[in-house]
C-alpha cells in the first residue's frame, strides 16, 4: 500500500506543473488559484461531513488554517502560475525540488534540529545542479528579463511553501486532522485569492474549453485532493523523510512531460545539472549509516542528536 501511495504521489504531482500549463490563458491565474482551491475544499470539507468527522475549531485553530492557506494554497501558487509564463514547467519543478534543503534550514530554524554535514553537501551539490541548469540564464540575469523573472518567482513560491510546511507540521501535531485541516486551509487558500481575482483580473472570469477546465478539474481532484490526501498519508506511515523522496522523483516526471508536450530540448549542461540535483536531494535524504556504507565509511558520523528529532523533521517536510 505505501509503494502505491508513493507512486501516486510522484506522478500527480509531477504532472500537475503541466496541468497549470492550461490554467495560463484567458482567465487571471489569481482566479485560476481560487476556482482550484475552493473546489478542493468543497470535496475534502463534504467528504468530512459524510464520513461524519469533527469540522468546529475555536478561532485560534482556524487562525492557524488562514496562515496555513495564505502560504501553501494560495501565495505560493500566484508565483509559480507567474513564473510558469517564463519558464518550462519541467524548469520550474527543479527549483521547486531544492525545497528539500530549505525544509531542513527551516527544521533548525524552528524545531532547533541540527544541520549536519551530510545535509550541508547534499545542499551544496543541489544548489551547484541548479547553477548547471540556469548558468545562462545566471550570466544575462535580470528581473526586466523573462527567464530571471521565472527563477525568482519558482524561488519564491518554494520558499513561501516551505514556511507553509512549518505551519502544517504544527498544526498536524497539534492533533488537527489532515482531511479537515486541508479543507479548511483550502478555503481559506481561494477566499484570499479572490478579493486579488475580482480586482486584478482582466479579460474572461472563466474559460470553458475542454483545455482550461479539464487541467483545471485534474489539479483540483487530482492534484491537490488526491495528491495532497497520499503525500500526507505517506508521512504518517513513514516519516517524512522517507516520503520526501517524492521531492527527488517527481521532476523527472515534470521533465519527461515538458520534453513531450512543451518541447523542451535536453541539453548535455541541462543533464549534468538535473543529476547533480537528483543527487544533492538523494544524498541529504539518504540515512547516515547507509551513505557511510556507500562511500567506505569516508563520510563523517552524524552525532546522535542530528537524528534524535525525528517528529522535528516530519513536521517541517509537511
Amino acid at each position: 500500500m505505501n509503494a502505491v501511495l508513493y507512486v501516486v504521489t510522484v506522478l500527480i504531482w509531477g504532472s500537475s506543473w503541466l496541468a497549470i500549463k492550461g490554467q495560463l490563458g484567458e482567465v487571471h491565474p489569481t482566479a485560476s488559484i481560487a476556482y482550484r482551491f475552493a473546489l478542493a475544499a468543497v470535496i475534502l470539507l463534504v467528504f468530512a461531513r459524510l464520513r461524519g468527522l469533527p469540522l468546529r475549531y475555536p478561532p485560534r485553530v482556524h487562525g492557524q488554517f488562514v496562515l496555513m492557506g495564505a502560504l501553501m494554497f494560495s501565495t505560493n501558487f500566484v508565483c509559480f502560475y507567474f513564473a510558469e509564463q517564463h519558464l518550462t514547467t519541467g524548469l520550474v519543478s527543479i527549483v521547486f525540488a531544492m525545497s528539500l534543503a530549505v525544509n531542513m534550514a527551516f527544521a533548525r530554524l524552528f524545531f532547533k534540529r541540527a544541520i549536519t554535514a551530510r545535509m550541508l553537501v547534499g545542499a551544496a551539490v543541489g544548489l551547484l545542479g541548479i547553477g548547471t541548469v540556469f548558468w545562462p540564464e545566471f550570466q544575462n540575469f535580470g528581473l526586466s528579463a523573462g527567464s530571471g523573472q521565472g527563477i525568482v518567482l519558482s524561488a519564491l513560491g518554494t520558499l513561501v511553501f516551505c514556511l507553509g510546511n512549518v505551519v502544517s507540521g504544527r498544526t498536524q501535531a497539534a492533533g488537527i486532522p489532515v482531511i479537515q485541516g486541508t479543507g479548511y486551509a483550502m478555503a481559506y487558500g481561494a477566499l484570499l485569492m479572490a478579493p486579488f481575482a475580482a480586482f486584478l483580473g482582466e479579460g474572461a472570469l472563466f474559460d470553458p474549453t475542454v483545455r482550461y477546465t479539464g487541467s483545471l478539474v485534474y489539479l483540483a481532484v487530482f492534484g491537490s485532493v488526491v495528491g495532497f490526501g497520499a503525500y500526507l498519508t505517506l508521512l504518517g506511515r513513514i516519516g517524512g523523510e522517507r516520503a520526501a523522496y517524492a521531492m527527488v522523483l517527481f521532476p523527472i516526471v515534470a521533465l519527461l512531460l515538458s520534453t513531450v508536450f512543451e518541447d523542451f530540448h535536453w541539453t548535455v549542461r541541462d543533464l549534468t545539472g538535473v543529476v547533480l540535483i537528483l543527487a544533492g536531494n538523494a544524498v541529504m535524504l539518504t540515512s547516515p549509516a547507509l551513505l557511510r556504507r556507500l562511500t567506505g565509511n569516508r563520510f563523517p558520523a552524524e552525532p546522535a542528536a542530528a537524528t534524535a528529532q525525528p517528529t522535528a523533521q516530519s513536521a517541517a517536510d509537511r
